[in-house]
């Protein structure tokens, strides 16, 4: 999902909101900015579907919920809000205080991003970073689109971070967080990959 800064002043936390509770588009905020957020390729909409189904179907009976990505966050440190594609929280939600509607959270356990091309340093970088700063934050996803690969980042007892990847439509994705796995297969689901690019020196036959 593609991100452009909206060029103006900076906004509160409040008008952020109450901007947001009116329009029909999706918006992050960031320290005064109002960011838009773009649509996504069908590619990434089967995947994050296909995930939140997997997680939900898994986590019945649990203390942990699933939610796509129309379930704001609110992230520690100077004011910023997100979408993520999927989060899960553990236990009660804690709702912002800030917020005055109570639609933004502070404490999920787990976030999964699905990468692309516009998004992906954002998402590996300044994303990862603000949200280790979340005390509840356990566990960070990112699934490519264009091949089957999920790298599963996660906080180990003594506060370090730890990290695994999963390759191939037959693999398993093991959500350390939540102690569930699930099969890349199922991730990626109807998800038609790009042909792979040739060999250097290969001839076309």
């Amino acid at each position: 999902m593609t991100r452009s800064a909206t060029p103006s002043r900076p906004y509160t936390v409040d008008e952020y909101l109450r901007r947001e509770r009116d329009s029909i588009e999706k918006h992050e905020f960031d320290d005064g900015r109002i960011i838009a957020m773009a649509g996504a390729t069908r590619a990434h909409v089967l995947i994050t579907g296909n995930t939140f189904a997997a997680l939900h179907n898994r986590l019945k009976g649990t203390p942990c919920q699933p939610y796509g990505s129309d379930l704001r966050i609110r992230v520690a440190g100077r004011p910023k809000y997100v979408y993520p594609d999927v989060s899960v929280i553990c236990g009660e939600p804690q709702a912002d205080p800030d917020d005055q509607y109570g639609e933004s959270f502070l404490n999920p356990r787990l976030i999964i991003e699905v990468l692309s091309p516009s998004t992906e340093k954002y998402d590996r970088n300044t994303k990862f970073d603000r949200y280790r700063g979340i005390e509840s934050f356990r566990e960070y996803v990112l699934i490519a689109q264009e091949s089957a690969r999920v790298q599963l980042f996660y906080r180990q007892p003594d506060g370090a971070w730890a990290f695994d990847v999963a390759v191939g439509l037959e693999a398993m994705a093991r959500f350390r967080s939540i102690d569930v796995e699930v099969p890349l297969s199922e991730i990626y689901s109807g998800v038609q990959f790009p042909p792979e690019p040739p060999e250097p020196g290969a001839t076309a036959e």
